[in-house]
């Protein structure tokens, strides 16, 4: 569990704390000065206010100018399900609702602000409305994916303590499972149109309702329980743009680019497993209503996924790379020079590194430990520390710097090249490889439509490179022995030798999480018998 420091989400935590106190307050500067300041803050040029709360310092500013016509006639948010349902807010109406959603947390659930309230829910409009409503109240919000067991429910609900958790109809009998383990839980809230026992329901204590400008829409594929998702609820309205939403209960590639044809979404953001799928896909039938501005992250992006959409689309995109615990530390940002390959270049206000093991900063093009310098200033937007774990946060500082547990190295220009997890990065015969970069150059081949690469256990050589990989429809039926060898010499002409797959196994699909990131460790622990 993770708490934030003096950033985004902790400054609407820990101030104005409740909508009598946000009141109470002098109004807001106008939007201008206030993006600058935000601006300025971010690119620590400005100290970090004493007292800021995203909801009202941000989103009910833009409220204001839409009443004066201040603001273009875009909504604040927009959700579709596929099936011909659609919710629109404006942010006048996000305020109203997050105001009535702020009260049930604290009039009828009793929470306080630092109270902890774990929210479990598919993409729904009420996630966002929620987490709105614990910046108002100063509730600590948990976000969790739909797909946790009760197993899974238990340990988070009493690591953190939790005193509420907010869920919809499938995962509500696994929380009544384990509800009389988690002492501290007292209330559970249900987002349904039924009721059930024990629990209240959210939308009847509700009253139910029917690079980012002020004109894009903004639409982030992430499941609710990844941090991404907060990234976007920042990034967008802090700009004054709409939040795009679709409920994607089956993720794949055709309902993306359907969708990004039927509605004038301008940004969009996918993993770039997501983005490898795409481009499989004959993309000049498509013909994308207002799309410009395309980024990516979760998972290193293989430089021929990104030449493929950009020779089909024209757009190029825009890899991004950070943490819960740091939000966006480095990126390819709009306007600067793309190396293929690289996650671009760390972001204001971090000090990103590669250091070795005891935090000692390296070379350009030595390989090391991708870091971030937490002394003597720790950055305003960084977390605090793992919740109730002192050895955990102890061990992720090596002398100045917080350790990210990914490797990568830097060049001479300041651009990071991703290698992989520490846990991913094999060792075989004293040669350290990195999984993405083999991944990249199976990528290349015709053949390769997935693939995912670890370490497999070797009698010789410790470990060896193994690659599990799905065949595009075209090779499906050739002979496996002889495009196994094909295989392995295109990746030995196409980086260093010693990186080939001495080992490949041809599988229908891989592992992946709920939002379409490969499971490596999946992988990885089955070839080592975990």
């Amino acid at each position: 569990m993770k708490l934030w420091r003096r950033g985004l989400v902790l400054q609407a935590l820990r101030s104005s704390w409740g909508i009598c106190r946000v009141h109470g307050q002098p109004p807001p500067p106008p939007v201008p000065e206030a993006v600058a300041t935000w601006e300025a803050i971010s690119l620590g040029r400005h100290p970090v206010p004493e007292y800021f709360n995203f909801a009202h310092d941000v989103l009910d500013t833009w409220s204001r100018l839409e009443k004066v016509g201040q603001r273009p006639p875009n909504p604040a948010f927009w959700w579709v399900n596929g099936s011909g349902a659609e919710v629109k807010w404006t942010f006048e109406e996000l305020g109203k609702q997050s105001r009535k959603a702020a009260n049930v947390l604290e009039g009828v659930c009793g929470l306080k602000p630092g109270d902890r309230m774990m929210l479990v829910l598919p993409r729904l409009p009420d996630w966002w409305l929620i987490s709105v409503a614990c910046m108002r109240t100063g509730v600590v919000m948990i976000p969790g994916i739909s797909q946790l067991t009760a197993k899974d429910l238990k340990y988070r609900l009493q690591a953190a303590r939790a005193k509420s958790i907010v869920t919809s109809d499938a995962l509500a009998p696994q929380v009544d499972a384990i509800s009389a383990d988690c002492p501290s839980l007292q209330t559970k809230l249900l987002v349904s149109d039924t009721s059930r026992p024990g629990w209240i329901n959210f939308r009847e204590q509700l009253r139910r309702w029917v690079a980012l400008t002020e004109s894009d829409i903004f639409w982030n594929t992430t499941d609710t329980g990844w941090v991404k998702a907060a990234w976007t609820l920042f990034s967008a309205w802090s700009n004054g743009a709409c939040i795009f939403v679709h409920e994607l209960s089956r993720v794949d590639a055709k309902t993306i680019l359907n969708t990004l044809c039927r509605f004038p979404i301008t940004t969009l953001c996918c993993v770039p497993t997501l983005f490898r799928l795409i481009v499989q896909e004959d993309l000049t039938r498509y013909k994308f209503q207002s799309l410009r501005h395309c980024v990516t992250g979760g998972e290193a992006l293989n430089p021929d996924v990104r030449d493929k959409w950009k020779s089909q689309t024209g757009l190029e995109l825009h890899e991004g790379y950070g943490q819960s615990e740091t939000v966006l530390i480095c990126s390819n940002s709009r306007g600067s020079a793309i190396k293929s390959g690289s996650m671009g270049k760390a972001s204001p206000p971090y000090d990103v590194q590669i250091v070795d093991e005891e935090g000692n900063v390296l070379p350009p093009g030595k390989e090391g430990n991708i870091a971030v310098r937490i002394k003597p200033t720790r950055p305003f937007c960084f977390f605090n520390c793992y919740l109730e774990n002192p050895e955990k946060t102890t061990s992720s500082e090596k002398g100045d710097f917080y350790i990210t547990g990914d490797r990568a190295h830097m060049d001479e220009d300041g651009y990071l090249w991703f290698l992989g997890r520490n846990d991913d990065v094999i060792n075989s015969s004293s040669y350290r490889i990195g999984p993405v970069e083999v991944e990249s150059a199976l990528a290349e081949h015709p053949a390769v439509l997935e693939c995912a690469v670890v370490s497999s256990p070797d009698p010789i050589r410790g470990e060896v490179v193994k690659a599990f990989i799905v065949l595009s429809p075209a090779y499906t039926s050739h002979d496996p022995e002889a495009l196994t060898r094909e295989l392995q010499e295109h990746v030995k002409k196409v980086t260093a030798p010693y990186k080939y797959p001495r080992k490949v196994a041809f599988i229908s699909e891989l592992p992946k999480t709920v939002s379409g990131k490969i499971l490596r460790s999946k992988l990885r622990n089955q070839e080592w018998g975990r």
